[in-house]
């Protein structure tokens, strides 16, 4: 018993999804694609040759399209000290009793003393602040906008 040239498609397809499921990465689906396309042209009787071209071009066209929509969704990326992605400190609520003359100040958050300094352009005044970014063991804070 032989193989057909598409059923050598097929197979290639299963484990491009099988490694795919071992990943984690979306990418080896979109060459999955390119190899299903191969295995089609294998079906519809087209030579060789043309069954690499046409898996090339739609493999590598999914690939090149995800690629593209997961970076235009998002925008340029954050700094990393500044991403709550990855610092969920961002974002969180520190309440500063007074500011030091270089503007920077300590303050109690997640039951710890934490250095604290003002980002730059904000006023120093005491009251409610946001985390705007981590910068080693230090927070960097802007003023809150009111709570509704």
């Amino acid at each position: 018993m032989s193989l057909s040239v598409a059923s050598l498609w097929w197979i290639a397809a299963g484990a491009a999804v099988a490694a795919e499921l071992g990943t984690g990465t979306f990418y080896l689906l979109m060459i999955a694609l390119g190899l299903a396309a191969g295995a089609i042209a294998a079906h519809l009787g087209l030579v060789e040759p043309v069954q690499f071209l046409i898996a090339a071009i739609v493999g590598c066209g999914a690939t090149a399209i995800w690629h593209w929509r997961r970076t235009s969704r998002r925008g340029p990326p954050l700094p990393t000290a500044n991403d709550r992605d990855i610092n969920l400190d961002v974002g969180e609520r520190i309440h500063v009793t007074d500011w030091a003359n270089d503007r920077t100040a300590r303050v109690s958050y997640r039951g710890s003393t934490w250095q604290a300094r003002l980002q730059p352009g904000a006023q120093p005044t005491p009251g409610a602040h946001v985390v705007a970014g981590v910068e080693g063991n230090w927070l960097v804070l802007a003023p809150a906008s009111p709570e509704r």
